[in-house]
């Protein structure tokens, strides 16, 4: 028999420190790089789960001392039969061996099929979520579905219990210290994940038993492959159309397709074509996704570039905010007068402006969260039937009284268009969502709108006019 040590392994400030001999090692090199400075190997803490099981199928004895957490007592309070689909989506998450990604429409039930994880893995919880107003959402859920209190980590807040949430923010700037301490961890609005930072919030813990919750993953920059890696492989996928009628209000989208005046028509005719003359004479074609950072920076070296650039940020703002748009809104709001609209824009000069010239209210990340609140409050009461935004309310804000959206305008991600349907879906009594969708016809608004729409929630239920 072996006489060597069991294999240590250590958490230090997001990693693991594993001390090893030699013949240790060669099973279990794969995971592994030797630390000069330490004297001894290192993993990302992420690893943890595949290394212990690892160590576990060679038969190689280990002592651990990374795991800060116990299994916890819990149960749920008020509880109720989950619906088939949440039912379906635990079953996928647990075939998994508790570490994927469970992919749910807004209004579906995500939070609740967490919970029922929760109530499932009983270890210490982490949820880490985009904003501090989901953060304080799922800290009231969690303490009245377990009946206990739930610590909040972000905006201001620094408790930490065995039930935490944590927005990334702070989960990135705290898990070299608490990394530790939960074996449990979840991240809601995963598809945030992959960014250069938020990612760090995966790598640097050892949860063992991980969740990714998101409508949307699709990722212009090919993240997925990350989510997997960092959280686990899709466990469970249920679309919009396929809860539609049930879990989610029946709903239809319309694409209108409204024509620029003729001096709007004049001006974009202009500027496009200068801005696309450079495109030529650069021999730029965006088809490579280092074009855009080229196209910058050719504009930055000449006045024909600056020109250019001028050109394609003032037919990018007639196509987005032209004055039929502006027309049809009004008309689509005293339509549907009585009923709750949210108006999203691409960007705040044209939010800001809509709500200048129809005296509306206008959310944008400008907005301070005490006012924000206060409008969203108001919103709900039905005192502000009609809410203006740019992007702050695609994700991560209950409105489930909306059940009109217009999109005046927005980019060519599909995950953006698919979250803005989602802020009208849930259910009330008699509710019919409309989703309307302003075009500007012979712009380069009709590619972005066709890119936008390759989801399948849109293919059925596609209406110009």
């Amino acid at each position: 028999m072996s006489q060597d040590p069991p294999v240590h392994i250590r958490f230090d400030r997001g990693t693991l420190l594993v001390e090893a001999s030699p013949d240790q090692v060669l099973p279990i090199i794969g995971f592994l790089k030797y630390d000069e400075r330490v004297r001894c190997y290192r993993v990302p803490g992420y690893q943890y789960a595949p290394l212990v099981r690892t160590l576990l199928d060679k038969n190689i004895p280990y002592e651990d001392e990374a795991r800060d957490f116990l299994p916890l007592e819990l149960n749920m309070q008020a509880g109720f039969a989950p619906r088939p689909h949440q039912a379906a989506a635990m079953h996928g998450w647990l075939e998994t061996d508790g570490r994927g990604l469970v992919i749910m429409p807004t209004g579906s039930g995500k939070t609740y099929m967490a919970a029922m994880a929760i109530a499932r893995i009983r270890r210490p919880t982490l949820v880490v979520v985009p904003t501090i107003d989901l953060m304080q959402q799922w800290s009231s859920v969690l303490e009245r579905l377990f009946g206990c209190p739930a610590g909040m980590l972000g905006g201001g807040s620094r408790e930490i219990l065995p039930l935490t949430v944590t927005t990334y923010d702070s989960a990135v700037l705290n898990m070299e210290f608490i990394g530790n301490r939960f074996g449990f961890i979840i991240f809601d609005e995963c598809h945030h994940l992959p960014g250069p930072m938020n990612r760090l919030a995966a790598q640097m813990a050892i949860a063992p038993w991980r969740l990714g919750l998101t409508a949307t993953p699709e990722r212009e920059d090919d993240g997925e492959e990350l989510l997997y890696d960092l959280i686990g492989p899709q466990a469970y996928r249920i679309d919009i159309d396929q809860l539609e009628g049930d879990v989610l209000a029946p709903y239809r989208t319309v694409r209108l397709e409204l024509p620029l005046d003729d001096d709007e028509q004049r001006e974009y005719s202009r500027a496009s074509a200068l801005y696309k003359d450079f495109l030529k004479s650069s021999g730029i074609t965006f088809e490579q996704k280092s074009d855009w950072s080229r196209f910058i920076g050719l504009c930055a070296r000449s006045e024909a570039g600056r020109r250019a650039f001028e050109a394609y940020l003032s037919q990018r703002r007639i196509a987005r905010a032209g004055r039929n748009k502006f027309r049809k809104t009004w008309e689509l709001i005293v339509e549907h007068r009585g009923e709750r609209i949210i108006i999203f824009t691409a960007d705040n000069e044209t939010a800001y402006r809509l709500g200048e010239e129809f005296l509306l209210p206008v959310i944008t990340h400008r907005t301070k969260a005490a006012e924000r609140k206060e409008m969203l409050d108001l919103f709900r009461s039905g005192d502000y039937p009609v809410l203006v935004t740019s992007k702050v309310l695609n994700e991560g804000v209950d409105v489930p009284e909306a059940g009109i959206g217009i999109v005046l305008s927005g980019s060519a991600s599909i995950r953006e268009h698919v979250q803005r349907l989602g802020r009208i879906l849930r259910a009330g009594e008699g509710k019919k969502a409309v989703l309307y969708e302003l075009v500007s016809l012979g712009t380069s608004e009709m590619s972005v709108s066709r890119r936008r729409r390759e989801h399948r929630a849109y293919r059925r239920s596609w209406r110009k006019y």
